[in-house]
């Protein structure tokens, strides 16, 4: 089987060259394959969820279920303009989405992978994340590259991605997960090396983003 995806896109907006571009390649690869005889299940779709989200919807002075709604079907018509051969289509609002999330999140914690902490840093608008100094340039500034950073601490839950970097490395430099081209290999291995100093966070507070997947009821402490 050969699996294909694509990134799943924000539609805070209307789709552009460079979604067009992306789902094209990804649409040569997917059919290429399947005339070399083999399986293919190519997987594309749009992530609604998320601060960019909320901040248009403000913006255009609309609810943002009503924006990701229609900026969805923007980029589901998109496919059907470019007869893009796609086998499954993903909406982060879609109730397996959710639903699936909760069953990873539960299993995860059961299994003590995840834990409460408050944090305090400076936080990436537009990538939506926390900073840490490796992404700062030789002036110990942020590039423009992460937008608008500004300081704030809030109380999230982390995933111990930490404990995980050594068996991740050695999968990566076995070859075992098959990455190509080569310079993709070293992009995963400085992020495993990130990630020995930090852990993932997984979670946003309610009261600064409500438009999100919840919790699940077994993360309570």
């Amino acid at each position: 089987m050969i699996f294909l995806t694509t990134a799943i896109d924000y539609p805070n907006g209307s789709p552009h060259i460079g979604h067009a571009y992306e789902k094209v390649l990804t649409d040569v690869l997917a059919r290429y394959h399947r005339l070399c005889g083999e399986e293919v299940y190519f997987l594309t779709g749009v992530d609604q969820h998320g601060q960019k989200m909320v901040q248009t919807a403000e913006k255009e002075g609309v609810n943002v279920a009503t924006l990701a709604k229609k900026n969805t079907k923007k980029f589901l018509k998109l496919l059907d303009a470019l007869d893009i051969s796609n086998d499954g289509w993903a909406e982060t609002t879609d109730d397996r989405h959710k639903a699936c999330v909760s069953q990873i999140l539960t299993a995860l914690h059961e299994k003590g992978q995840l834990y409460k902490k408050s944090y305090s840093g400076y936080y990436s608008i537009r990538q939506e994340q926390f900073l840490t100094d490796q992404e700062r340039d030789e002036n110990g500034n942020f590039g423009p590259e992460w937008g608008e950073v500004e300081a704030r601490e809030e109380e999230n839950w982390y995933f111990k991605l930490s404990e995980h970097t050594t068996w991740l490395r050695e999968a990566v430099n076995s070859d075992a997960l098959g990455i190509v081209p080569a310079f993709r290999k070293s992009e995963v291995l400085n992020a495993i090396g990130k990630a020995e100093s930090t852990d993932l966070c997984i979670s946003r507070p309610k009261e600064r983003l409500s438009w999100g997947i919840p919790s699940p009821s077994t993360l309570t402490s």
